[in-house]
């Protein structure tokens, strides 16, 4: 890399390469010096190299010398290196300063200088050099300069006033130097800040598992050195996330050579103090009494605060080491005996949390134990229902290490296997896992937990959902579970096979699931009562569940199970209560963007895109539909992705871009049909049903919306039937099937679909006012929209609007129908819906002249100044920005855009780029 590139290479350094480049230009005029310091491997090294490129590029002369540890007794060895290239320059010096620099360089014989002479020697000669053009002195790794050298450096960087030289050095923290950097400007070299950490990472290692890249940056805390050698020191599989980290990181030769001197340095009890912190991993201060009391433990602990290598953090009373490679490297440093020792007395010390005592007694273990492992299987079951589903994967399979019996080895591991692809979202390493139960017993094949595991590989690979059905079907009817509702293994299995029956969406997959779940003794747990009531068949179920589901709701705000958490999302979706489920959606949502489980953050986005859809959100719904689609590739959940292509399509539907909504459709369409996936078909006729109402070709819209439940019933155990019940009777009346129409909403009324929720009730009366052929239509409309809480779900509430003033126009109460039509068209520019505003106003201009609004501007064009405006703020340019570029107000651009919102039919600013790309080319005009 050349010196230009070198700088520009350098990330997250913006800030300190400005006052590099500030400092230089100083120096060219009056001389300056500059002391960086921070802790190892901050990126030190890295930006004096940067700074000498820098320095390079403006044609100033750049003299480096580095400490060496093994050199710092080696008189004057660092200024040799610094004053070599300028051996030439001595023969202009005075007899006195050229007799000393031989002399203390090696170059000459004699009696030794003094120091003042040489220091003096030393400063005549840099002014000499750059007398010729500026010059820059680079020092690396200050605390390795030998002491004679480093006093002479002090005294040169003090004098620097009146000259062209620069002089930037660099120290680390904590260590003591023979260089006194007292009265020299200072600055601390800090680490990187998230962003530019990742951006880092991603450079060096792009194909990380998302996983290992969120564990590397969290044990890196921004430390360079460490982003770039803690990857290099992984295995392949473990970079792929095809095996599970270690619970301490390895370190490379350069990491650990960084501690190493420093840590091996300590007294040994200081050392075994060191090793107990480490290992313990939660700052703890009773880790101090693990083998003494706590007063000799402080008193031990001295000598590592010293070195700056751990301290006991005043905030939180805790034992904290001063970076987490610090503790990795204790450990490496320690022995394996040491190890097991540590851990027996912590396992001692931690007697009454039998979590931590377990996992010490593992890791204590020399070969397999079976009261251990036992201890560590009941230790993962705790584990897992507090959430923390990566932690009770580690512990199964450890704990299939110790087992002493094939049988138990096979079953722990398949059981990690199950957990690892369902809920940790590592399916890579659960692959293996499950390969490992199958080798250890291969009768561990019909195991619910390996099957469960088995069917989750399966669907995410090139499996049917047909094969999956058989899988987990048969493991249940085989198993030797005898039906108990407390076998967590076959509750497990239960809802994946509910999800798999859902998957295929015919009636005669679901036969299986409730034979089982009615043999369940005593009761089925609550979640799998509610949930088999309101997601599998809605309309004979859904009201029957209600009571349950509330009791159900009042606990889930407290919830911290994230597993219980999703599936109270799932059984909201056709229960129309998505809106009790955001809270906890929201909470999953954040742990998976900060690392945690991928699967649990697919099912948290998935609800809440359902949710948005319903709601009136459509901005916010793309964004996590593309959200989700990047989360399905980044961890090989490419199964789930269909549920994020169909938000995408029935918002592309509605909105009017209809080319793409139908692309997204066939899309799911390719995809779902070879592995017989047929919710996503039916979802994706969802799509087209919506897109053809919006192009207004009913007859199509009728075609699609009977694929998923024709005209007069309600197709059992198609629960998304109900979500184009309206679409369904819109389309029957529009194509003359009044018959069929009026059997649709009869069989809505003899299914009471009203009682599900007031959704649905909007809709069911909503549906009986467009297929009435008589006055009642009226008294349905009005029934419609007097529903509690009708405005939570708004296309729906202006759809109904619509329906109701094209009805009261048709019947010659035009002046009455403008009340609906207006708030309807009102509600469809604000969402932005395009096809169903135009509808709107075309229903207004039909009913006859109206008294103009003080408000009223044509919506179909932009003036050029909205159009500038609008191009400013799809840029992202706050409105006091737009305001200062184009010299008017701020309230002006409010202005401006609260009246080009509809025009392009959007809600915000984010919908601005799409609209703004989808509107002709601006004609040329002259600029006056």
């Amino acid at each position: 890399m050349d010196q230009v590139g070198l700088a520009e290479s350098v990330v997250g350094r913006a800030g300190e390469l400005a006052m590099i480049r500030a400092l230089l230009d100083r120096a060219t005029r009056n001389g300056e010096a500059l002391v960086v310091f921070g802790e190892a491997g901050v990126g030190k090294t890295t930006l004096l190299d940067a700074a000498a490129a820098i320095g390079a590029e403006n044609g100033t002369h750049v003299l480096r010398a580095s400490g060496v540890e093994f050199e710092a007794d080696v008189s004057y060895f660092s200024l040799n290196q610094l004053l070599l290239p300028l051996h030439a320059l001595f023969e202009e010096l005075g007899d006195t300063h050229r007799t000393a620099l031989r002399v203390a360089l090696g170059f000459g014989e004699g009696p030794a200088p003094g120091r003042l002479v040489l220091s003096n020697a030393t400063l005549a000669l840099l002014r000499r050099a750059s007398a010729r053009g500026s010059l820059l002195v680079v020092i690396d790794d200050l605390p390795w300069i030998d002491r004679a050298s480093a006093g002479v450096l002090g005294f040169v960087a003090r004098r620097l006033n009146g000259t062209r030289i620069g002089f930037l050095a660099a120290a680390r923290t904590g260590v003591g130097s023979f260089f006194e950097r007292t009265g020299l400007p200072e600055h601390e070299l800090r680490s990187l800040d998230d962003d530019a950490a990742r951006s880092l990472l991603d450079g060096k290692y792009p194909m990380l598992a998302p996983g290992v890249r969120e564990r590397l940056l969290s044990e890196a805390q921004g430390n360079p050195l460490a982003l770039v050698e803690l990857p290099a020191a992984l295995s392949d599989p473990e970079r792929a996330a095809l095996r599970s980290l270690p619970a301490l990181l390895p370190l490379s030769r350069r990491l650990l050579a960084l501690f190493a001197s420093r840590v091996e340095e300590l007294p040994a009890p200081t050392r075994r103090l060191m090793l107990l912190a480490a290992l313990d991993g939660t700052g703890d201060l009773r880790v101090l009494e693990a083998e003494d009391a706590r007063h000799q433990g402080l008193e031990r602990l001295q000598a590592a605060e010293t070195a700056h290598l751990a301290h006991v953090d005043p905030r939180t009373r805790q034992l904290a080491f001063r970076h987490p490679l610090i503790r990795t490297a204790v450990v490496e440093l320690s022995t394996s005996h040491q190890r097991r020792r540590a851990h027996a007395a912590l396992a001692e010390l931690w007697s009454d949390e039998p979590d931590r005592r377990a996992w010490h007694l593992a890791e204590a273990a020399v070969g397999p134990d079976a009261e251990v492992a036992r201890l560590l299987d009941d230790a993962a079951q705790r584990v897992l229902l507090r959430g923390d589903a990566v932690s009770a994967v580690a512990a199964w399979t450890r704990a299939a290490e110790l087992s002493t019996s094939a049988p138990d080895r096979a079953r722990r591991l398949a059981q990690a296997a199950y957990v690892g692809a369902e809920e940790a979202g590592e399916l890579g390493n659960a692959a293996i896992l499950l390969a490992d139960a199958r080798r250890a017993d291969p009768l561990v094949g019909g195991s619910l937990h390996a099957a469960a595991a088995a069917v989750f590989l399966l669907i995410n690979g090139d499996g049917d959902v047909n094969t999956a059905h058989r899988l987990l079907v048969g493991a249940i009817e085989t198993g030797e579970h005898n039906y108990d509702a407390s076998n967590d293994a076959l509750i497990e299995a239960l809802h994946n096979l509910m999800l798999v029956c859902w998957f295929g969406s015919r009636a005669e997959l679901w036969e299986p699931f409730y034979a089982a779940y009615a043999r369940l003794d005593p009761g089925p747990p609550d979640i799998l009562s509610v949930m088999s009531k309101t997601w599998p068949d809605p309309v004979r179920t859904a009201a029957a569940g209600r009571a349950e589901f509330d009791v159900l709701a009042a606990t889930i705000e407290d919830e911290s199970d994230p597993t219980r958490i999703m599936r109270f999302g799932t059984a909201s979706v056709y229960a129309d209560r998505l809106g009790d489920a955001r809270e906890g959606a929201w909470r999953l949502v954040k742990q998976g963007r900060e690392g945690g489980p991928a699967r649990r953050h697919l099912g948290s986005l998935q609800h809440l895109c359902l949710d948005d859809f319903l709601t009136g959100r459509w901005d916010e719904g793309e964004q996590l539909a593309d959200e989700g689609l990047a989360v399905c590739e980044a961890h090989g959940y490419r199964f789930f992705a269909w549920y994020f292509l169909y938000q995408k399509a029935i918002l592309a539907a509605v909105r009017g871009e209809h080319g793409a909504s139908l692309a997204l459709a066939d899309r799911m369409t390719r995809w779902a049909t070879p592995r017989g996936v047929r919710s996503a078909l039916l979802f994706a006729e969802h799509a087209r049903t919506l897109s053809a109402l919006g192009r207004g070709d009913y007859e199509e819209a009728y075609q699609r919306a009977s694929f998923l439940s024709p005209a007069g019933t309600l197709a059992s155990h198609i629960p998304h039937a109900l979500w184009v019940a309206l679409d369904m009777v819109e389309a029957t009346t529009r194509t003359g099937r009044q018959r069929e129409a009026a059997a649709h909403v009869e069989a809505m009324i003899e299914a009471d679909v009203a009682s599900i929720s007031p959704r649905m009730a909007l809709l069911v009366a909503g549906c009986a006012g467009i297929a009435a052929a008589d006055r009642s239509a009226n008294e349905h409309f009005d029934r419609a929209l007097s529903t509690p809480g009708a405005d939570h779900w708004p296309f729906e509430l202006a759809r109904v609007r619509l329906a109701y003033g094209e009805c009261l126009r048709r019947s010659r109460a035009a002046s009455e129908s403008r009340r609906y039509l207006t708030a309807a068209e009102e509600t469809f520019q604000r969402l932005g819906a395009r096809p169903w505003a135009a509808r709107a106003r075309n229903e207004l201009r039909a009913s006859g002249p109206t008294k103009p609004r003080a408000d009223e501007y044509d919506r179909d064009e932009l003036t050029p100044q909205e159009r500038e405006i609008a191009l400013l703020a799809a840029e992202g340019l706050t409105s006091k920005q737009i305001a200062q570029r184009l010299f008017i107000s701020p309230r002006t651009v409010s202005t401006h855009l609260y009246r080009l919102f509809p025009k392009l039919g959007v809600s915000s600013r984010a919908g601005l780029r799409d609209a703004l790309a989808s509107l002709p080319a601006e004609p040329e005009h002259e600029v006056k």
